[in-house]
């Protein structure tokens, strides 16, 4: 398979053109030749050095992760970033970036991963964001607290997790969006959720998740937004028999 096939089969299957007018990253092939064969393919969350240079040991040929290199205004080839560039043209990495379609993916997305492993029921769309709801909520099978939450999602609480607990002990109802949306939580208080999951915590929200009553989960942004990866990965193995690795780089946020 070449990589422009590779193009056409992902954007298909993650539905691009659903939230490319509207998400600031360039969604798709941001580094590559779109001739080259694809062999063993890398998952990461971020384009880094340090996810370019694993792939490099892996002695695999291209990169796909949720954070790309390119958003928005055109980037100056210089510095840090140039760096970047040069080691993936050197070494022959193609770098694939899916931001937002892989945020609100009914079943490859994060929110969708992170709800299906919380077992919710009665899961709908969740979380206006430019006028597309990106993110799920629905109803636990049973009810549960924020321990076993957690631990259902991530094993143990991490240095990157914390917690406002400022609704009921017993939760019923979860909305999550991944990644950086802690401002949304005024849509799950406006709602009724009984707790509020994302990734990035802010000073801002505070006060009106108290007098609200909201719990909120702040887990990480990197935390929340592996699934999408690793969930690509196998399909990717599994539809199109390619090899694939998911590297873990955590950054503790």
């Amino acid at each position: 398979m070449r990589l422009a096939d590779f193009d056409r089969w992902a954007r298909e299957r993650l539905e691009f053109s659903e939230v490319d007018s509207v998400d600031g990253s360039l969604n798709g092939v941001q580094v590559g030749d779109m001739n080259a064969e694809l062999g063993k393919m890398t998952f990461a969350v971020d384009a880094c050095l340090d996810s370019f240079q694993r792939t490099k040991q892996e002695d695999a040929q291209t990169l796909f992760v949720h954070h790309g290199l390119l958003w928005g205004p055109a980037l100056r080839l210089v510095g840090v970033a140039g760096e970047r560039i040069r080691f993936l043209m050197k070494n022959n990495i193609a770098l694939y970036a899916c931001h937002l379609p892989l945020d609100r993916h009914s079943l490859l997305g994060n929110n969708a991963q992170i709800v299906s492993r919380l077992d919710l029921r009665n899961i709908e769309p969740f979380g206006v964001y430019r006028g597309r709801k990106i993110g799920y909520k629905g109803l636990l099978s049973e009810p549960s607290n924020l321990e076993r939450v957690v631990e259902r999602l991530f094993g143990t609480w991490g240095d990157g997790i914390n917690a406002l607990r400022f609704g009921p002990a017993e939760i019923h109802s979860i909305a999550v969006i991944s990644g950086g949306a802690p401002y949304e939580v005024s849509q799950a208080i406006s709602e009724g959720m009984d707790l509020y999951i994302t990734g990035d915590a802010s000073h801002g929200i505070y006060h009106e998740c108290r007098e609200a009553g909201i719990n909120v989960l702040f887990a990480g942004h990197y935390l929340t937004e592996i699934f999408g990866v690793k969930a690509m990965a196998e399909l990717v193995t599994q539809e199109l028999n390619i090899e694939s690795v998911f590297l873990d780089i955590p950054t503790g946020y």
